[in-house]
């Protein structure tokens, strides 16, 4: 069901006046709520008084967007070090509520949000989920966990401005999952894209076709997918497969979205964000169309305004089709933090994602482990047959996997086919890479 964008896409039906905005308008409405911005946090935040009088600026020289580039970047290490409530810029009383990330990397960032945070959040959501296709009325089945992390609840409360009915399902209990979406017909599904495989895989399991369930759209987040995932989602469960972008720290889930006309990348709602794109191993400010490091900045945010904050998703921006003022962010590539440097060659996993997808007889369920063999690293494939897939023909399978990660990537691997429902299944954020080189 993948649509092909064409030179003049088909609009899709706005949620609100800020999406018919030009891209003058925008830009114009941009440097407004940026210096703002940066006086609201300047006076607020001692962090940022005291990086941008080490960088020499002061929030009145930024009069123009391409002054942002002036002021210093801010990173996940920055949040943590200012944990808990270093980062806030409103009274503890005026925070209406608290999300933790997971920490599984050091201390955990803490984000907060004002009243007007939670409408604004709500309300962007709500376009994206209106651009995926999505109208008040409709159920929306979440799986993405809810709790601390941004995704579950993030999702229900952008359904609900909309005025949708939500099955708050969470993650976990797939078999229950599966029940719930034959007996209440939901018309959407929220949840991540390798989630979304595990339920594809418990509908066959219970011998239901899951192509004929009330399922017309799914919106696929919090992870990086490629189009083979897309394709592969939409094939099985005859559904149009639609990307949702975001970041705890910028907001959570709804920073940008994709429309189910074009399916040509998230649009970034900038009425609220100002993106950049900058050298992921510099702070050089890269021209549109140059994929690099996107670099967000927020533009309304009372409790906790973020700026020029490096994301570590690798994408590039475009300018907008769907929504022409605001400008696309291809879909993300990978994070610098996951590249993976095999004997001299930069490495993704959603490269491997797209040549596993491609190979027949082998299912989308892989994870990469990264292992050190006589002092070389070593990359080890692996990956589950799909069942269908007879066990005489895995060698086959493999040697054609293995030759076109070495055709298309530039570097050899070992590739293991293991049998159907082998590998652990996640319920929240996939683990794509372990790391096994210090063990």
């Amino acid at each position: 069901m993948t649509t092909q964008p064409t030179a003049t896409p088909a609009a899709p039906e706005l949620h609100d006046d800020a999406e018919r905005m030009t891209r003058d308008e925008i830009e114009a409405l941009q440097l407004i709520r940026l210096r703002a911005t940066l006086r609201h946090a300047y006076a607020h935040v001692p962090f940022y008084r005291r990086r941008f009088d080490e960088a020499g600026v002061v929030p009145d020289d930024c009069r123009t967007l391409a002054d942002l580039a002036r002021f210093p970047f801010t990173t996940k290490a920055d949040l943590r070090e200012n944990y808990p409530y270093g980062m806030f810029a409103v009274p503890e009383a005026d925070i209406r509520r608290i999300h933790v990330s997971s920490g599984t990397t050091g201390l955990p960032t803490v984000v907060g949000y004002t009243e007007p945070d939670l409408r604004t959040w709500a309300s962007l959501v709500a376009r994206c989920i209106r651009g995926a296709g999505g109208r008040p009325g409709n159920k929306v089945h979440v799986a993405f966990g809810y709790g601390l992390f941004t995704g579950g609840i993030g999702a229900h409360y952008g359904a609900e401005h909309l005025g949708c009915t939500v099955v708050p399902a969470s993650g976990g209990m797939t078999a229950r999952q599966v029940r719930l979406i034959q007996d209440l017909r939901p018309e959407i599904i929220m949840v991540t894209p390798s989630y979304m495989l595990t339920l594809l895989d418990e509908f066959d399991r219970q011998g239901i076709d899951a192509a004929a369930s009330s399922l017309r759209v799914g919106i696929f987040g919090a992870e990086p997918w490629g189009e083979g995932m897309r394709h592969e989602i939409e094939q099985r469960a005859g559904i149009d497969a639609v990307d949702i972008y975001g970041l705890s720290e910028l907001m959570g889930p709804g920073v940008a979205g994709e429309s189910v006309t074009t399916k040509d990348g998230l649009h970034i709602w900038e009425d609220h964000f100002r993106p950049e794109i900058v050298d992921p191993l510099g702070d050089r400010t890269l021209p549109d169309g140059t994929t690099g490091e996107l670099v967000l900045t927020s533009l309304t945010k009372e409790a906790v305004p973020i700026i020029r904050y490096r994301t570590r998703d690798l994408t590039r921006l475009l300018p907008g089709t769907a929504w022409p003022g605001m400008r696309r962010m291809d879909r993300v590539s990978g994070r610098s933090d996951d590249m993976i440097i095999l004997r001299g060659v930069n490495v993704f996993p959603t490269q491997i994602e797209e040549l596993v997808l491609r190979t027949p007889g082998l299912s989308p369920h892989f994870q990469l482990v990264l292992a050190r063999r006589e002092r070389m690293d070593h990359l080890i494939v692996r990956v589950e047959a799909r069942p269908d897939l007879p066990t005489s023909a895995r060698s086959g399978a493999s040697a054609a996997l293995t030759r076109a990660v070495k055709d298309g990537v530039g570097v050899s691997v070992e590739v293991a086919v293991l049998d159907p429902d082998t590998l652990e299944r996640s319920v929240g954020k996939l683990r794509r890479l372990v790391d096994t080189r210090d063990h």
